[in-house]
């Protein structure tokens, strides 16, 4: 589904990214892991456009969209819930979620509001209100629900639960637990290795803009080492 090989990009003169390779199949759950700083919000920038690449390839579908334009690689089935939400202050919960609703004929627009609504009643309850008038865990739902509204082949999360009140935590992890049961591609990012290694089927960690190691959830958890030398503040 999507296939990333030596993607390089950087800011100004400066280089970020040195190479990275990962890639997610259909209905796989794969992480970005690594201490702030090393990359893995500018990977996710670049993939998505909002970066230009100075090398490498982004490959959707075995579609190449290596310097495409954001929109465009959305259409192609991209959802991305950012680092920040990022949700829009003066609209409705609902309007948040109407804004970005697309079909896809793949899927036949699986995703609805109603469903939005069923996988998180506390956004059925504020659909009235402004989104500065919810809570950060309320917000945190709402980006996922749109970016779950453009009916994506693969969704994508930066800091998943970063900052979050542990229930809420709790309930966002159930939530992804439940789409990949339900056959939902996932990328995320998120500090909490625990969690990851209960949901995810493949790491990617990255220290200084290159891939320093990646492997399965069992590699991973039989390898403490990866851990104390990649992700231990």
């Amino acid at each position: 589904m999507l296939q990333v090989s030596g993607l390089v990009a950087g800011y100004g003169q400066s280089r970020i990214l040195h190479g990275i390779d990962l890639q997610v199949a259909q209905g796989e759950v794969v992480t970005l892991l690594g201490r702030n700083g090393m990359g893995k919000t500018t990977t996710i920038n670049t993939i998505f456009g909002l970066i230009p690449a100075r090398a490498g390839r982004v490959v959707v579908d075995g579609r190449d969209l290596t310097g495409a334009e954001p929109h465009l690689i959305a259409r192609a089935g991209l959802g991305l819930v950012p680092e920040g939400r990022q949700i829009f202050p003066t609209l409705t919960v609902q309007e948040n979620l109407q804004v970005t609703a697309r079909k896809d004929g793949r899927k036949g627009g699986r995703w609805t509001l109603d469903r939005i609504y069923d996988l998180f009643p506390r956004l059925s309850e504020r659909r009235g209100n402004m989104g500065d008038q919810l809570s950060g865990g309320e917000q945190q739902m709402l980006a996922i629900g749109r970016a779950l509204m453009t009916n994506p082949r693969l969704l994508v999360l930066d800091e998943a639960t970063e900052g979050l009140a542990p229930l809420i935590r709790a309930d966002i992890w159930a939530v992804l637990a439940r789409l990949k049961s339900e056959g939902e591609a996932i990328l995320v990012i998120d500090k909490n290795v625990e969690a990851l290694t209960r949901l995810a089927d493949h790491h990617v960690v990255i220290e200084k803009g290159r891939v320093a190691w990646s492997g399965s959830t069992a590699e991973l958890l039989a390898t403490p080492q990866v851990k104390e030398r990649f992700l231990q503040v």
